[in-house]
């Protein structure tokens, strides 16, 4: 398999998933700005849409959008438990928490990151994104992670969407029991190989 991603971008995700599955994998650097591989073709001639993460099977299919990506590597290693079965409430639930992280957190970040984006759309934009995270941080109260005891490709796209709050100056300092879940995801090995990988650590 081989994972295109651009550093720190959501792509990070998928690429814990694949540390975290044990699976073999090839990460190729797809920044999103240049659009460059390294071997200084076009991006878009891989996926024609121009972002990550961009998952590519051994067969050469092609898989895109992250929350799609992480549940076909957890279903590859399902000794892992990153995922729980198909067609249990559990896996519905996981679903939801990856919708959730998709389009109320995950999409929410996108204006501060925006130059154009005006002083207060940003402050809008933050309240909201707070609103959302507090709510997130109440869920968490008394479980080490989202699904409860065990760690799932939900937990590594949160960690992965809520790095964004420093760069994009969104205070979630308050949020005691976020802050303790993402140390506690910062200190998994997989992460932090993850992490390394793209130049984060």
């Amino acid at each position: 398999m081989k994972l295109y991603y651009s550093a720190g971008a959501c792509s990070l995700s998928p690429h814990i998933a694949l540390e975290e599955a044990g699976l073999k994998y090839e990460a190729i650097s797809a920044p999103t700005k240049t659009k460059l591989l390294p071997d200084g073709s076009d991006y878009r001639k891989v996926n024609p849409l121009g972002y990550v993460p961009y998952l590519v099977l051994d067969d050469g299919t092609g898989l895109r959008e992250g929350p799609a990506i992480v549940q076909y590597i957890a279903d590859q290693a399902p000794e892992k438990k990153l995922a729980p079965a198909n067609g249990t409430l559990a896996r519905y639930q996981l679903q939801s928490w990856l919708n959730f992280i998709g389009t109320e957190v995950h999409k929410g970040f996108s204006p501060l990151f925006n130059p154009a984006t005006p002083d207060e759309v940003k402050q809008a934009t933050q309240e909201r994104l707070l609103g959302r995270l507090s709510w997130v941080d109440g869920e968490l109260a008394g479980k080490p992670y989202l699904m409860g005891s065990d760690f799932s490709v939900a937990d590594a796209y949160l960690f992965t969407v809520t790095n964004w709050a420093k760069p994009t100056g969104l205070d979630i300092s308050g949020l005691k029991n976020l802050a303790a879940y993402r140390e506690r995801i910062a200190a998994r090995p997989a992460v932090q190989r993850a992490m390394k990988a793209e130049g984060l650590l």
